[in-house]
């Protein structure tokens, strides 16, 4: 009797030393769980002849920051038709979507422009390279994503034209590469001249290929604070390029308006004599 109340003892005794391990054990994998959870998750949409550098810089300083971050945030490349092959423009390499975009999956989806030759109708122009990406299911996909407000959509250099052919950009600011202004405001939004552009804090855009550097550390920082962005500026040997741009504070004076305006007051000067 006395031998099964000393072994009852010793196994009541291993059950109160292991139970603090083993629930310390539980809490960090449920605190892991809820920090994976709590992750922001990148989607980068690629398409038929999407331009290379778009794509692939914010996707290496996205990476960079999960690296520095314990993986805060995640990033993939995706496709509004699933896991493919994606030719890139300029007969460039293709890339592998991993899966296919979803618009209901909260956190940032960026678009990348097209590679091709700026202007014409050829079938490598970019203009005909964004007019066949709109013509796809990527359409729908974004006017979900605009739906979906635990979504920031970000663009790149030509994205933001893709998603302004879409009538997606009406009446809101972006920007995109220069040559392409004059045809983001014939689409219905407002350019500004800006190398990054947020309207609101749910869409933010970037001008020329290489503002994608500057689209993604200003998504960094904004989410997961300038000390990441600042480890992963330093990693990249990059310092970011222009203020962000928002409607927000005092508008600048506009000094050129006011000389139009002062010389058409003016009468007109009579030829000297």
């Amino acid at each position: 009797m006395k031998r099964m109340l000393g072994l009852i003892m010793s196994f009541a005794l291993v059950i109160i030393l292991v139970a603090p391990s083993a629930n310390a054990k539980t809490t960090k994998s449920n605190d892991a769980s809820k920090d994976k959870s709590k992750s922001i998750h990148v989607q980068i949409v690629l398409f038929d002849g999407f331009d290379l550098l778009d794509a692939l810089a914010p996707y290496e300083a996205f990476a960079a920051a999960g690296m520095y971050s314990g993986e805060a945030i995640t990033v993939e490349l995706v496709s509004a038709e699933g896991k493919r092959s994606v030719p890139s423009g300029m007969n460039g390499p293709s890339l592998e979507a991993e899966a296919k975009l979803d618009p209901n999956r909260s956190g940032i989806i960026l678009v990348p422009g097209a590679a091709g030759k700026p202007a014409g109708n050829s079938e490598d122009s970019v203009p005909n390279l964004l007019r066949q990406a709109k013509e796809t299911s990527l359409t729908a996909l974004m006017r979900q994503a605009f739906k979906n407000k635990e979504v920031t959509v970000a663009t790149v250099c030509g994205g933001s034209l893709l998603l302004a052919m879409q009538g997606l950009l009406k009446d809101r600011y972006a920007v995109t590469n220069a040559i392409g202004m004059a045809a983001l405001k014939a689409f219905g939004a407002i350019p500004i001249d800006a190398r990054v552009v947020e309207d609101g804090p749910r869409l933010v855009s970037g001008g020329g290929v290489t503002s994608g550097l500057d689209v993604a550390f200003h998504l960094v920082e904004r989410e997961l604070g300038p000390r990441i962005a600042n480890a992963v500026e330093k990693l990249f040997e990059y310092e970011r390029r222009g203020t962000v741009w928002r409607a927000e504070g005092i508008e600048p004076i506009d000094f050129a308006a006011g000389q139009t305006a002062s010389a058409k007051g003016q009468p007109a000067t009579s030829p000297a004599k």
